[in-house]
């Protein structure tokens, strides 16, 4: 289920630079969630998708893709974010930085927080925006990922960030 976060106008939210601007629910990493994904990624890699091989390994059990969990910001975004009023699409550009810092073990709960960094114009209907994202895990000291993201946001109407 996604929560809808209230409305923000593009200058109030350029205006948040700097600044923590959303964190997201939890979302349970479970290993029905993995084998999917690895189905769809055709990678079964062990320490993925069987548990008793993976607990030999250093994990002690499997762990989700460090891609997995990466995909998980879509929904974390759509989550965790408010929404931007006059926006009529928004596309993922790309990261600047990605470190998978630690792993995600089958079972486990993660979700994002969201700093602002920039936000660009890019043409009068559109703003590029870099956000530090960090994907904690629930109980664990260090995050399971760090990155700056690129979003790309789309205007019916021309703005002013």
């Amino acid at each position: 289920m996604v929560k809808k976060m209230p409305g923000i106008d593009v200058k109030e939210y350029a205006a948040l630079r700097g600044k923590e601007v959303g964190v997201s629910r939890w979302f349970e990493i479970d290993q029905s969630r993995i084998d999917k994904f690895a189905d769809v990624t055709e990678d079964w890699q062990f320490i993925h998708i069987d548990p008793n091989k993976a607990a030999e390994s250093p994990f002690g059990g499997t762990v989700a893709h460090g891609f997995l969990t990466l995909s998980m910001l879509a929904a974390m975004a759509y989550d965790g974010l408010p929404a931007i009023e006059g926006r009529v699409m928004g596309v993922n550009y790309g990261f600047d930085k990605i470190r998978f810092v630690t792993p995600v073990r089958s079972g486990s709960r993660v979700r994002a927080r969201f700093k602002l960094l920039e936000v660009t114009p890019r043409g009068p209907k559109e703003i590029m925006t870099k956000s530090e994202v960090s994907v904690e895990i629930e109980g664990a000291e260090k995050p399971a990922i760090v990155a700056e993201w690129l979003g790309m946001y789309y205007f019916a109407e021309p703005v002013a960030a």
